[in-house]
Parts: structure tokens; sequence; C-alpha cells
């Protein structure tokens, strides 16, 4: 036995105070000797002894009033809290994660977790804690960049990522474009110093390109070009003008590829390039009606039994995008498949109509509750019709 331990019990066995300062003593000893697990136990006792009942739970314990599991609740979180923490802190993510997961304070997790180095010991912990539990994902992304490289961490975001919400999507869509951008605009850089003159260190992708023609010919490349076109596919959630303005540059590398690097995508971006050049051109604030009359052209003709709604989704996307929300709730309501369930989309829309909300305009909530009523939908007519109601 250690000579800290043997002073506890020694400390204890002599103890003469009341039995909240007994427990107070051992909870300080497992703080001391950095002991998370015990913590957690200790503190749990000293909350069961100041609210009355057995320091252990037994399936017989009498029922507990309301105000007691309420404070026998919140002394347990924070006891999650300072184990959590501990065990973060001691390297051990995993397990510290799952103590402070109880309390919902994923902003204090991911700063705390942010002090942690990823390293390729703690890698897999990380990359969990990070990445699949949602606790950072563009970071954890950013790990998987760094550890396993493009390809594979295209493959994880569209096995694990691209069903997830946006807010994770954008966090892991950016991450991707930045590391591909980057070292694609070195190659470029490197391959015309290499032939001609050193380009402006300012110069742009795209400057580049144009200005040398020759880069691109005799079907050259710089990096793999499934990756260029997973990386153009998965930046279009953005929202930031600079990095949009990247994606497009992307684009505009693509159409210079020979024609047998240039893969056919689904739509509305069977031509893929041209077409992912008009979305972003349209985000970006560039030729904005003919590149939505395209898209609406696309919406509208393409066969939605054939390649899913796909097209339509994109569209009224992007109306809602540009500032034209109603444009897109209207556009829905009148082209959706009728066997598509309102419940499928009626979210969505809501989302739209709480934009042109924020502009003063509640009639988005007005087109929404007459398309439920017209689809017997009462739940989505509900929800619309709540959003309109003062608080």
């Amino acid at each position: 036995m250690s000579e800290p331990a043997s002073q506890i019990f020694e400390t204890l066995r002599h103890c003469d105070t009341s039995r909240s300062q007994l427990l107070q003593q051992v909870a300080e000893y497992f703080r001391q000797e950095q002991l998370p697990m015990e913590l957690f136990e200790a503190r749990k006792m000293i909350v069961r002894n100041r609210l009355g009942l057995p320091l252990l739970t037994s399936e017989d314990e009498p029922t507990r009033s309301e105000e007691v599991e309420r404070q026998l609740e919140l002394g347990l979180l924070e006891a999650c809290r300072e184990s959590g923490e501990m065990l973060i802190r001691a390297g051990r993510i995993f397990e510290g994660w799952t103590y402070l997961r109880p309390t919902g304070d994923n902003e204090m997790i991911r700063n705390l977790i942010a002090e942690v180095e990823i390293t390729d010991d703690n890698y897999d912990e990380m990359q969990r804690v990070l990445l699949h539990e949602g606790v950072d994902v563009g970071r954890g992304f950013q790990a998987v960049l760094d550890h396993q490289g493009t390809c594979n961490s295209i493959t994880l975001f569209d096995q694990a990522i691209a069903q997830r919400s946006k807010a994770d999507r954008r966090a892991a869509g950016e991450r991707l474009l930045e590391h591909f951008y980057n070292e694609l605009i070195t190659l470029v850089r490197d391959d015309i110093t290499a032939r001609d003159a050193a380009p402006d260190e300012d110069e742009s992708l795209s400057d580049m390109l144009a200005s040398r023609p020759w880069v691109m010919k005799d079907g050259g490349y710089h990096l793999d070009t499934t990756h260029l076109s997973s990386t153009v596919r998965i930046a279009s959630t953005l929202t930031d003008p600079k990095q949009l303005r990247k994606a497009w540059e992307l684009t505009q590398y693509g159409r210079q590829l020979h024609h047998q690097f240039q893969y056919p995508g689904e739509e509305p971006f069977v031509d893929f390039y041209p077409a992912y050049a008009a979305f972003y051109s349209i985000l970006l604030g560039e030729n904005v009606d003919a590149g939505l009359k395209l898209f609406e052209r696309k919406a509208i003709n393409v066969d939605s039994q054939e390649h899913g709604t796909g097209a339509i989704e994109t569209y009224i996307d992007l109306l809602d995008r540009v500032g034209r929300p109603l444009q897109a709730i209207e556009f829905a309501i009148r082209h959706v498949p009728e066997d598509v369930p309102s419940q499928s989309i009626v979210p969505l829309l809501i989302e739209f109509a709480g934009h042109a909300a924020e502009s003063g305009d509640n009639s988005g909530y007005d087109l929404i509750m007459d398309y439920c009523a017209a689809k017997q939908d009462a739940l989505g007519f509900a929800v619309a019709k709540h959003a309109t109601l003062a608080k």
C-alpha cells in the first residue's frame, strides 16, 4: 500500500467529525490523487448523504420526490463534469467524454478537448469523439485528412457525414476544400515555375490557368481528378464567399481537364463542371438570373421518377440562398411530386419561411398551412401556425 493510501486510511479511521466531512475528505483524497472514477463515486455519495438517501443505491429505495430527484440529478451532473474534465486532461479522451456527455454542454467539451493535441497514440479516440460523436466535426475531419489523406476522407464523408446536419457537412466540407485547393494551387504554381517564370504570390488558381492555358494541354492534371470532382460536390453546402470562390475556381480547373477526366454527375449536375460553375456563380452573385433559369429548367424538366428530386431540391435551395425564400416555397409546393409525403418537405419549407420572416414577411407560413391542409397534414399545419403566434 502506498504512503498516501496508508495516510488516508489512518485519517479516516480516526475521523470524529460529521458524516459529510468524512465524505468530503474521501473526495479530496481522490481529487489530489487524480482518481476520476473514484472521485465520481465519492461525490455521488456526498450528494446522496446531503439528500438523506443511503450512500449506496439499492432496489428497495423508497420513492423520491421530484425535488429530491432534481437535486440528485444536478449533483451527479456536477460530479460527471469534474471527473470528465480530469479524465480528458489525463489523456483518457473517450472515458472523459462518457462522463461529460450527460452534461449536454458541448461547447465546454469542445473547448476542453481543443487543448488536447491529436497524436498517433490518441488519434482513434479523438476521431471517435470529435467526428463520430459530433463534438467538433471540423477538427475531427481535419485529423482524418492529416492522418489518412484525401481519398479516405472523401469516403468517410460520403459514408458517415453526408446524411448529417448542414452544420456538420459544412464543417467537414470547408476543411476538405481548403486542404484540396491549397494542395492543388501549390502543385500548379510549382509546375508553372518549372516551365516558365514563377507566378506572382497573389495569383489565384483561376488567374494562373487563364493566363497560361498551356498548363492543362495534352491531358495534364496535377491531382487525382476523382478527388477534384468530389471536393466540388461536397463544397456545395458552404456559405463563405471566399470558399465559394475557391470552389468555383476548382470548376474552372475541371473544365480544362481532358474530356476523359470530366466525369458526369447526377441531375442537375450531369454536365458536371459547367453546371457546378453556374451553381457557384449564382451563390457569388454573378449571372444570377441566367443561372437560376438553367436550374429552373432542370427542376421542371428532369423526370423525378427516373432521377429523383435532386433537381428540384437544388433549385429551391438556390432560391432560398440568394434571398428568394418565398419563391422557393411556391415552387416546391407546385412541383414536388405528389407521392412525396408532406412530412418530408415541410421542415425545409418552414426553414425557408423563417428566412422570409426575418425580413418581416410571414406569408410563407400561410402558404405552408394551405399546402398542409390540402395534404391533410395536421402536424405540419400546426408547426406553421405555431410560428405565426406570439410567444
